[in-house]
């Protein structure tokens, strides 16, 4: 079944003409106008692969911010013309609304994780359209490398504060640092990120750009981590890597993305995937206004599609399985009291002892030693030229007892001997 969704052909999706209201939804979208026979539009085979259409009969993201911490949201009207409500830079380069691409490589690449989570599409239905639609975006402007003036993490920190004190209810992070640990600075980011109940999307990385297995900020407890998968929905070799934080997976290759110049690109990797699942989150913000951030990444979770052969509950490479959008706005999935991706401020309790506790008093009584004696008072100090008790009771008195019998032996030794040469004197004849 799972094959087959993704294996649909782009070129002959059908329109969907009935609108259904789906179970616990709340949003009453108006007519989107979708032409699925456009080639670009046909060309998305994620709107229907992870039935994203049907989920627009339904939301299309209407009163949901994502913000989009990336390189940078070109001005292209066609895209993005209402679809950008506030910016900031945090790299020092760029310009005050964080609209400016910052990179000469990567200058393209928060135009096209936009593009993909709430691009507008063409008024006629044709051209390449969002997941989210409806919903609203924050271009916030981070320079990689030498594009930027202030130290990278510093740049998140910032960014992630800024988000979330200008309105965001999702954040995409389509970036990976290649390490599992991360700067200190980050702690504090993200956990206020989750405490103002915002989903924070991440990408896993990729392995075709040297990212052989998941790093920060995908290591981040509490984050929601998306893995790659081809157009057959198998984990994708280049466009995807491996970790046990892996939470979702979604489309990662022959992906599309408008370009800050607003020309149409092809392209792949988790960095696309992502801003899918968080176009997503933000339909099912839209259908459910008052739900948690929690159990928007539950719902996502709990919803997926299994995938043969993948381990239960969470596999390394697909995480719970391929996202479903419909399943997750319209299912009967009961809310959760914490993150099932993990809780930071637990994390950094254990990990970095910020809340450590004082040890515990110890529970066996001291032995108590009796004290010692005390030392004898010390003698009056004597003459320098007479001898002292302890000199004549230690030195004196056993050379004596020593010297004496030996005396008296070598006398006897002396006088036996004279006897015996005065007895062989008188035994001499004489001539």
């Amino acid at each position: 079944m799972i094959r087959r969704r993704m294996l649909r052909s782009v070129v002959a999706i059908a329109a969907v003409t009935a609108s259904v209201l789906l179970l616990g939804a709340t949003a009453t979208p108006g007519p989107v106008p979708d032409d699925p026979s456009d080639p670009v539009r046909a060309s998305e085979y994620w709107l229907d692969g992870a039935r994203i259409r049907e989920a627009w009969q339904t939301t299309r993201g209407e009163g949901v911010t994502i913000a989009v911490i990336d390189t940078g949201i070109g001005i292209v009207p066609a895209t993005f013309g209402d679809a950008v409500v506030g910016g900031t830079d945090v790299s020092g380069t760029g310009t005050p609304d964080g609209r400016t691409p910052l990179g000469a490589i990567d200058g393209n690449h928060g135009s096209w994780v936009a593009s993909l989570a709430a691009g507008r599409g063409a008024p006629d239905g044709t051209g390449m359209i969002g997941v989210a639609p409806e919903a609203n975006l924050l271009s916030i402007s981070v320079g990689f490398g030498a594009a930027a003036a202030v130290p990278f993490t510093e740049q998140v920190a910032k960014g992630m504060r800024w988000a979330v004190d200008n309105g965001a209810d999702v954040i995409n992070l389509s970036f990976t640092t290649n390490t599992l640990d991360w700067d200190e600075s980050w702690d504090d980011a993200f956990l206020y990120a989750f405490e103002h109940d915002v989903v924070v999307i991440v990408a896993a990385g990729n392995r075709g750009s040297g990212t052989s297995i998941i790093g920060a900020p995908a290591t981040i407890p509490g984050v929601l981590t998306v893995g790659g998968v081809d157009q057959t929905g198998t984990a994708s070799i280049e466009a995807s890597t491996q970790g046990i934080t892996i939470g979702i997976s979604a489309p990662s290759e022959g992906l599309l993305g408008m370009s800050a110049d607003g020309k149409l690109a092809s392209w792949s990797g988790t960095s696309g995937a992502a801003p899918i699942v968080a176009g997503i989150a933000a339909l099912i913000r839209s259908a459910h206004p008052d739900i948690k951030a929690i159990d928007v990444i539950n719902r996502i979770i709990k919803t997926a599609i299994p995938v043969d052969g993948a381990e239960k509950p969470s596999d390394p490479l697909y995480g719970y399985g391929l996202v479903d959008a419909a399943a997750a706005i319209s299912a009967n999935v009961p809310a959760v009291d914490k993150n099932p991706m993990g809780d930071l401020a637990e994390w950094i309790r254990l990990y970095r002892r910020a809340e450590a506790e004082p040890l515990p008093e110890p529970a066996i009584t001291p032995v108590q030693i009796p004290p010692l004696p005390d030392a004898d008072a010390p003698t009056e100090a004597g003459s320098p030229l007479l001898p002292s008790a302890d000199s004549l009771r230690y030195g004196t008195l056993p050379l004596v007892a020593l010297t004496v019998p030996g005396i008296l032996i070598a006398l006897g030794v002396t006088a036996a001997a004279r006897r015996i040469r005065s007895a062989r004197a008188l035994r001499t004849p004489k001539p």
